[in-house]
């Protein structure tokens, strides 16, 4: 698989950011790509949705113009309908619980205007970094949810697929103590490792250190949806 080491370059190749201004981000975390994207293509505007309160009050402390930072779920958007011209998920479809990827899928349909694009980035189940997480976090079960609910939805006529693409991420981390900060200490998720789950996490990540840190490449699979026009 090609490795991509820019997403908004790959977000650019398969969508014209120039002609779909109007973005809403769904999950943000800290909106990083939307940050880089409004810095690159200054006719753009982000609405930027993130669920987790503490993760959402460390946005506000780092405004940035056109960019519009709300604490609200997928599947729930405080929008009327026919808003945005592109809807973005980077890694979060497989956080919303399973019950409600379809209705967040159908939050997204009606927010964008008919036409609209849905960008849908999700870290394939494979890969070393993936068999270091799953001993303390394993997605298996939710990452196919979340392909199945992107296979559901244009099967149902609502959305025409215009790409699916997979690719590899190159991910880095000076040390351990990176990777604990980034991966098991993070806001949205209460990892709470025993001793023991610790150890072992820390024995299959020493064998990728390096003298310059620790290389991963994550498998990741995009798939670009349209809403159907007149739907």
């Amino acid at each position: 698989m090609p490795l991509i080491t820019d997403e908004l370059e790959l977000l650019h190749s398969l969508v014209d950011l120039n002609q779909h201004p109007r973005i809403i981000e769904l999950g943000c975390g800290a909106a990083q790509l939307s940050r880089n994207l409004l810095t690159r293509f200054p006719a753009c505007e982000v609405s930027a949705l993130e669920v987790d309160e503490r993760q959402h009050a460390k946005n506000l402390l780092a405004p940035q113009a056109r960019l519009h930072f709300l604490q609200a779920s997928a599947q729930a958007i405080p929008f009327a309908a026919d808003q945005f011209d592109l809807a973005l998920m980077f890694k979060s479809l497989h956080h919303i619980p399973l019950d409600l990827l379809d209705q967040a899928l159908a939050e997204v349909h009606r927010v964008l205007r008919p036409g609209g694009l849905l960008y849908v980035a999700e870290p394939v189940f494979a890969g070393a970094q993936n068999e270091i997480m799953r001993l303390f976090h394993d997605e298996e079960r939710v990452r196919a949810a979340a392909l199945l609910a992107v296979q559901k939805a244009v099967a149902s006529g609502a959305w025409e697929q215009v790409s699916e693409v997979f690719f590899d991420m190159p991910v880095r981390y000076r040390d351990f103590a990176e990777f604990e900060q980034r991966l098991i200490a993070i806001t949205y998720l209460d990892h709470q490792l025993d001793a023991t789950t610790l150890a072992a996490v820390r024995e299959r990540f020493a064998p990728h250190m390096t003298p310059t840190g620790a290389y991963f490449e994550r498998p990741m699979r995009v798939n670009l949806l349209r809403r159907m026009p007149g739907d």
